[in-house]
């Protein structure tokens, strides 16, 4: 039954894109980063419009609510300027950057510019009584630097009736839209917990996130394995969406959002009439239908004519509540359009949005569609500990000599501007190499120095580079090796460009020579500012992980100095985990030598107690190759397995499959702390029943390592805590929650070195480790084992 009222908050921009938008995608290349361009470019044009017109307001918010087909809309959106002409009359003016060649910039090529600038006229109007008014369309030709108008002047009822003439159209899908978010929220309503009884802390949790999604703000949650934070973070968040949304589950990895499809799943079999919308949005290249992604409309069907038919895809799209990857690659296939690009349309119809932590926090893949201003929006963070670090790569470049050396000898002989400016950066190159050799800080591995401004020589070089490579990637547009090396070089020098313009005082410049290459890098040391802005645009974020200690750390890094913390015990049986810390080894660097057999005979001696799964982690990749060659010289019964460098996902799959039930002989597998095999690793039951984890997980000491350090220090007195120790013991804390994943699990912990049981290391430990034993010696540590075997699977 439809609800006799309908209401619907429409942005304007996405209503006439929605309804006017034609052609098809083409990926060539017509100018990179324009978007982040725009912001500036908008900017330059609107100060310039003032020397013209003293009044001209810039970036001029509109709001207007309309009654059209029983609905009533609230449209809203920024006007880019409205200034008074010399004859008296008011305009607005709507500014666009593009890279269209001149001759066809006619103002007439996109049909979406001028409504949308007349609707904005259309409020103007209605809100100050006028009966006439202008619409000016400026176009700026990035390019050629060439600023283009076009003026067309309207009364007011024409552009009321052009309003509601689109609202007309829209209003089907208003209906649906607004029916469903009905629908939803009823369903929300009655929505109960989906399983008989809450697990030990879920309650606890579950009050908490819905307190913060009701009443805004952030939460850090630390829950421990057990608890069922998807679930625990999902059921509550959905119970407090009211009328906003949607709510965004961004994950670290692919298998956390399966983690979220499944826990959508079960609240909808726990109530089939609920009515919840959910979609995964997937990298492009993951799932992409054509065998080699090339989005042009020569390339690809998918791609040809996809704003012609996404609508009818949309519509049918929006009888399906749960659209994964598969699902998004089915329908895509029915209606012929991308999949990728059907996922992201399909999210402004979502009430879940399931992805990568870039859909939010990175600045330049960002979904601009939401977060372009503050919406009422929740953010789950799942594994919120990979935060800060994933940050700091988002908002960090990089550049290398070679690569500019390289581009230069693809252009063959002769002379060209853009050879010329491709030598001006080589230069700037060699100079920097000729001061890493008068002034490294770090001869071991290679020449480096560092410095706290950003690089201006280099960059006003690259801005100038920016013109000629544009105008031979414009004239070059057939694949080739030289383009896509060409064109791969462009977006480093436009990223590099983005990061420039941020640079502050949380930022560090580092040159390295190794050779004759001589590397760039704009370090971001702390991105809390970048995420403290993120996470301003919406109503409420929880970030959950089963570590996230010390709270103030978390805080501090991800920009949330009033976030609330809550830290809940593992649900688990703490007899169910045996415990215990080799005090008499020390694995720091000077001692590894040393402490090869030492760890080799403790690695024996854990798995010598019972048959089953182990994996033992190491701080590098060189140290655990040393002591695998000890053990498997000095312990051949045993079978063992390595992690190999840069694994992709079919070779992780086949390590991981080793890791059977009810082994018929014990294995263990060698893996590197903080990699692959460190955390999101579900192996349940006797899949694995013990760990050893070899060190305390310290980053390695370098040159980039000490910046953060130092810059800690400086900032907040604990330069050593933030850029060691809480890395490292986070680490360490994920790497032995592998062990037990359920409440029949049992198995055993061994930390190695002796620093595990300094104060300042075990109180980073969660509260469920009362129980850590320290041992010296193996004999002791053997016989231990055998006792918590004995009475814990008699």
């Amino acid at each position: 039954m439809q609800p006799e009222s309908l209401a619907l908050t429409l942005p304007i921009r996405q209503l006439v894109e929605f309804l006017l938008r034609t052609g098809s995608i083409d990926s060539r290349f017509t100018g990179f980063d324009r978007a982040n361009e725009g912001a500036r470019l908008h900017r330059k044009l609107q100060k310039a419009a003032v020397k013209d017109f003293p009044d001209y307001a810039a970036e001029v918010p509109l709001t207007q609510e309309y009654g059209c087909c029983d609905i009533e809309y609230t449209l809203e959106g920024r006007a880019d300027g409205i200034f008074t002409g010399t004859d008296g009359v008011t305009t607005v003016d709507e500014i666009k950057t593009t890279a269209l060649p001149s001759d066809q910039i006619t103002g007439e090529q996109s049909r979406e510019h001028w409504a949308q600038a007349k609707i904005y006229a259309a409020i103007y109007a209605r809100q100050h009584q006028l009966s006439l008014i202008r619409v000016r369309l400026t176009y700026y030709q990035v390019d050629e630097e060439q600023t283009f108008y076009f003026v067309k002047e309207y009364t007011t009822d024409t552009l009321e009736f052009f309003v509601q003439d689109l609202l007309t159209q829209y209003a089907p899908w208003a209906k649906r839209a607004a029916q469903w978010r009905d629908d939803r929220q009823e369903g929300l309503r009655r929505l109960t917990f989906p399983f008989p009884e809450y697990r030990a802390g879920q309650r606890a949790l579950i009050k908490a996130v819905y307190g913060t999604c009701r009443d805004g703000g952030q939460l850090l949650c630390q829950a421990p394995t057990g608890i069922g934070k998807t679930m625990s973070v999902l059921f509550p968040a959905l119970k407090a969406l009211e009328k906003g949304g949607p709510i965004f589950y961004l994950t670290a990895r692919g298998t956390t959002r399966t983690a979220a499809e499944t826990a959508l799943a079960i609240l909808r079999s726990h109530d089939a009439d609920l009515s919840l919308r959910s979609v995964t949005l997937t990298a492009k290249d993951k799932i992409c239908l054509q065998e080699t992604r090339e989005c042009t409309p020569d390339a690809c069907p998918y791609a040809k004519g996809y704003y012609d038919r996404i609508k009818n895809a949309l519509w049918n799209a929006l009888d399906t509540p749960s659209l994964t990857a598969e699902g998004l690659q089915h329908l895509a296939h029915q209606y012929e359009v991308c999949p990728f690009e059907l996922g992201l349309d399909l999210s402004l119809w979502s009430d879940v949005v399931i992805g990568d932590y870039n859909y939010l926090f990175d600045p330049v893949v960002h979904l601009a569609r939401f977060f372009e201003s503050r919406g009422d929006y929740l953010f789950l963070i799942d594994e919120a500990h990979n935060l800060p670090s994933r940050a700091r790569e988002m908002h960090s470049a990089s550049l290398c000599k070679s690569s500019f050396w390289d581009a230069k000898k693809c252009l063959g002989s002769g002379k060209s501007s853009l050879k010329n400016a491709l030598n001006k950066v080589n230069q700037i190159f060699i100079s920097w190499r000729h001061r890493c050799e008068e002034e490294s800080s770090d001869s071991r591995s290679g020449k480096t120095f560092f410095v706290k401004e950003r690089a201006e020589l280099l960059d006003r070089a690259l801005l100038k580079l920016c013109e000629p490579l544009e105008n031979w990637l414009d004239e070059h547009r057939d694949p080739s090796e030289t383009h896509d090396a060409l064109l791969q070089l462009y977006f480093d020098v436009r990223a590099w460009l983005r990061i420039s313009d941020t640079f502050d005082d949380h930022f560090v410049l580092q040159i390295a020579s190794h050779g004759s290459e001589v590397r760039a890098a704009m370090l971001c040391l702390d991105p809390s500012a970048f995420l403290a802005n993120d996470f301003s645009k919406g109503r409420a974020a929880v970030l959950f992980s089963a570590t996230l200690a010390p709270a103030n750390y978390y805080k501090d890094l991800c920009g949330l100095p009033e976030a609330r913390a809550v830290a809940l015990r593992s649900p688990f049986p703490a007899r169910n985990l045996g415990l215990w810390c080799a005090r008499h080894v020390s694995t720091r660097y000077k001692d590894r030598s040393a402490s090869i057999p030492q760890v080799s005979d403790l690695i024996a001696c854990l798995a010598g107690a019972r048959t089953g799964n182990y994996l033992a982690f190491f701080p590098s990749y060189s140290y655990l190759q040393s002591v695998l060659e000890d053990f498997s010289a000095r312990y051949p019964n045993f079978s063992t397995l390595c992690q190999q460098s840069s694994m992709d996902e079919a070779q992780r799959t086949v390590f991981l499959s080793h890791f059977k039930p009810n082994p018929p002989q014990t294995q263990i597998g060698f893996a590197v702390l903080g990699g692959v095999f460190g955390e999101g690793v579900d192996l349940t039951g006797d899949r694995l029943i013990g760990v050893a984890i070899v060190g305390p997980g310290l980053p390695q000491v370098g040159p980039r390592q000490e910046q953060l350090r130092q810059h800690f220090e400086e900032t907040c007195g604990s330069g050593f805590d933030y850029a060691y120790r809480y890395p490292g013991m986070n680490k360490v804390l994920q790497a032995a929650g592998r062990v037990i994943r359920t409440p029949q699990d049992k198995g055993v912990v061994l930390l190695i070195d002796d620093r595990f049981a300094s104060p300042e290391n075990r109180r980073l430990m969660p509260p469920h480790w009362d129980h850590l034993r320290l041992v010296n010696g193996t004999e002791p540590l053997r016989s231990e084992l055998s006792a918590f075997w004995s009475n814990t699977c008699p």
